[in-house]
């Protein structure tokens, strides 16, 4: 079995409280996703983050296929992590971190994600060409989105 990490921080010129209240909600995830994926929630976005909330999502994440992606909040500390675990999805596993700490000027923000992909070798040997060039793109979007709508971070 290969786990794969994917690791990013990014600093932002916000309180935590303005950076909670952005990335707990999960309809947000669609102002910071990449318009290919054409990433709709649909059901669970309805109250405050809490543990145990169900996400129902649909993605594109490849070649114009669109399917349906569940994820389950499984731990919330308010304005200092929460994790979100597939259901159901694209991936074998997914295990997203999300975490925030006050800075001098702002906020870190860092994301560790834990995945393994279907298919076996199959998926492993799609993951250079395919998988992990999909993510970094996401990624990278989302970190630009984020320095549009909060601004770049000064140190």
């Amino acid at each position: 079995m290969k786990l794969y990490t994917l690791h990013t921080k990014q600093q932002l010129p916000v309180s935590i409280e303005t950076a909670w209240e952005f990335i707990s909600n999960p309809k947000n995830l669609e102002i910071i996703t990449p318009k290919s994926m054409q990433f709709k929630t649909l059901s669970g976005d309805e109250k405050e983050m809490f543990a145990g909330q169900i996400i129902h999502y649909k993605i594109t994440p490849l070649f114009g296929i669109s399917m349906q992606w569940v994820t389950e909040i499984t731990h919330v500390q308010e304005q200092k992590f929460f994790v979100d675990e597939q259901r159901f999805g694209p991936y074998a596993f997914w295990h997203h971190k999300h975490f925030l700490k006050a800075i001098p000027g702002g906020v870190e923000m860092e994301d560790i994600v834990h995945y393994k992909l279907p298919m076996g070798l199959l998926g492993q040997l799609a993951h250079p060409f395919m998988v992990k060039p999909k993510l970094d793109e996401i990624f990278a979007y989302r970190r630009k989105k984020l320095i549009e709508i909060f601004g770049e971070f000064k140190s």
